[in-house]
């Protein structure tokens, strides 16, 4: 029988203790389920999302590492973004490097006395100075700390950069080369705690099951992966292949999401990108595919003398849509000069890039002037002033400015401009015009993202399904199967490989026959519950979400859209949720850590 470990930190007394939390896996199965359950547990009387009370969780699911692709972790905390329910995944070496430290579940409370840094060998914990790092971007700690902490193995290292420093709720926490926990202010939360960075390794191991069953799947499963068509897309052109489609489907955001379609998307697609700025393609720890697209950016740093810097830098159709489509640059070179700058600082791209187009809207209405934007002449297109507007934001050059990292529900609310505030809940939009249900699914995901479930996907299906309400059905039910799949914490680009049958069998194959496809459902539907028991807890309303004014009557592929539809669907939606809060409050059991 597999034994899970949590390892709980005190950043108060900088002290550490690890125990055995094999029930709370056998009853939650991993991930977003641990995770939120020991949130709740722990936030039983809520707190701000800065304050040191609040915690911060890490955890792996059950097949991580065992089976491909099953590659994330998953992060629970507060947001200071939207004042609610904080989820995050990333990949990279983070869960391998988990798995073979034997933490499965890592809890941090508190806040140390001065900036630090934390190392987690196996259970063991040390507490670093970090006041030489303070100030540093978020690629320059890392390779500081990859020279410095050698580890036991494969170490995993997390840093935050000096937007989280700065406490702003739209910085993220960098994983290793190029992953994040990106969206809803983690690395503020981290910031919070004066904690810099965490580098986690270990030199344990988990022996698989030596039986044919298990090499069986695996192979059956590796084979699915590499050589079938379905996740040849992710390896190819990655997510950007999605811009072209969007594009000529009307449904690319561009300009602060006023129209669907960029005369310049031929430029920045995921075609032109591979074409001309690809130089290299990596993994997660645990993934044959390759995904991770990795372009080649020069900066001159001594014209005079044509001295120049190569970087490595990731992108995908999130980044591109953010930097690229919605501020209206057409310039891959400008693109990832912008995406550089936001790495180094440590800021969510797509919410900064949400912030920016506001900015630029604001300013053509006449909402902001020149007192605000110190002279600058916000203007979309302008690609060279977006890099210069990022220097005024970290420098917080102005009160303005400083707002600007703050959000677009912070920013709206303040100086106006509701009216063509993109966002849901808080949390500036992905890059999806295709229709209501894509919007109903940001609103009405526990964390306000294109993640939650895949509304996108059913507005491009639509004429498949007899009515809205089935369509909304469809929604409720992926969002019901997300919760499984995020408790084994696998990539959402293979959850058509690990269907809800391939998932029983993988459990089969490690000798584990209790999680039937009946169990699994069950299950989804508590951790649903729990997930908006804590929730409502934390502040939310189902009346707090609306469909932003910009919107009302705008025509997307598949419909138009209307603010009274928006309504109907949250009230429809509210009604199935409240069942499933009911199911977990007459199965909940307290746990004590």
């Amino acid at each position: 029988m597999t034994k899970y470990y949590h390892l709980s930190i005190d950043l108060d007394s900088s002290t550490s203790t690890c125990q055995d939390c094999t029930q709370l896996f056998d009853e939650w199965l991993g991930g977003t389920g641990v995770a939120t359950k020991l949130f709740s547990e722990y936030c039983l009387k809520p707190c701000e999302p800065l304050s040191p009370d609040a915690p911060v969780i890490f955890a792996i699911g059950p097949l991580n590492i065992i089976f491909p692709v099953m590659t994330k972790t998953v992060a629970i905390f507060h947001s200071p973004l939207t004042g609610n329910l904080g989820e995050s995944h990333a990949g990279g070496r983070l869960a391998l490097a988990m798995f073979e430290s034997q933490n499965h579940l890592i809890s941090i409370k508190g806040k140390a006395s001065y900036p630090s840094y934390i190392v987690i060998e196996n259970h063991q914990l040390r507490i670093e100075k970090a006041k030489s790092l303070w100030g540093f971007s978020a690629t320059s700690t890392e390779r500081i700390l990859r020279n410095k902490e050698k580890g036991l193995g494969k170490r995993s290292i997390m840093r935050i950069g000096p937007a989280g420093e700065r406490l702003s709720p739209l910085a993220c926490v960098t994983v290793d080369s190029s992953r994040h926990f990106g969206r809803l202010g983690l690395g503020a939360v981290l910031g919070s705690k004066n904690i810099k960075a965490i580098v986690i390794s270990g030199n344990q191991s988990l022996p698989v099951p030596n039986n044919k069953t298990y090499t069986k799947e695996y192979l059956k499963l590796h084979q699915t992966i590499t050589q079938s068509t379905v996740m040849k897309k992710y390896h190819d052109l990655g997510t950007p292949m999605n811009v072209l489609p969007l594009h000529y489907s009307g449904a690319l955001p561009t300009r602060n999401f006023t129209q669907g379609f960029f005369e310049g998307a031929s430029h920045i697609s995921g075609e032109a990108f591979a074409e001309n700025d690809l130089v290299q393609q990596i993994s997660c720890a645990g993934c044959p595919v390759g995904c991770i697209h990795m372009a080649s950016h020069r900066e001159v740093y001594d014209p005079q003398n044509h001295m120049v810097k190569t970087f490595k830098v990731s992108y995908d159709y999130e980044l591109i849509f953010a930097l690229g489509s919605n501020l209206s640059i057409s310039s891959r070179s400008e693109i990832l000069k912008l995406i550089l700058e936001c790495e180094r600082q440590g800021w969510d791209i797509m919410s900064l890039g949400g912030t920016l187009a506001w900015a630029t809207e604001a300013y053509r209405k006449g909402i902001i002037g020149a007192k605000e934007s110190m002279g600058e002449h916000l203007r979309f297109g302008d690609s060279a002033l977006y890099h210069r507007i990022l220097g005024y934001i970290s420098q917080h050059a102005n009160p303005f400015y400083a707002d600007l990292e703050k959000g677009v529900a912070y920013c709206s609310s303040k100086y106006g401009g509701k009216e063509f505030a993109v966002h849901f809940g808080g949390n500036e939009a992905p890059g999806y015009l295709t229709g209501m249900n894509a919007f109903l699914g940001f609103a009405l995901g526990v964390r306000h993202s294109h993640l939650d479930a895949a509304g996108y996907d059913i507005d491009q299906k639509s004429a498949q399904f007899a009515s809205k309400t089935d369509q909304l059905l469809a929604l409720y039910r992926e969002s019901l199967e997300r919760m499984i799949f995020n408790s084994l914490t696998a990539c959402l680009f293979s959850r058509k490989v690990y269907t809800s049958d391939q998932i029983v069998r993988c459990f089969q194959a490690l000798d584990d026959t209790t999680k039937t496809k009946a169990y699994l459902e069950a299950l989804s539907h508590r951790i649903l519950g729990l997930k908006f028991e804590c929730k409502f807890r934390l502040g939310f309303s189902w009346d707090s979400l609306s469909l932003s004014q910009c919107f009302e009557g705008f025509s997307t592929p598949q419909s138009v859209l209307r603010s009274e539809d928006f309504k109907a669907g949250v009230s429809l939606f509210s009604k199935w949720i409240d069942e499933d809060r009911k199911l977990h409050r007459k199965a909940a059991t307290l746990i004590r850590f």
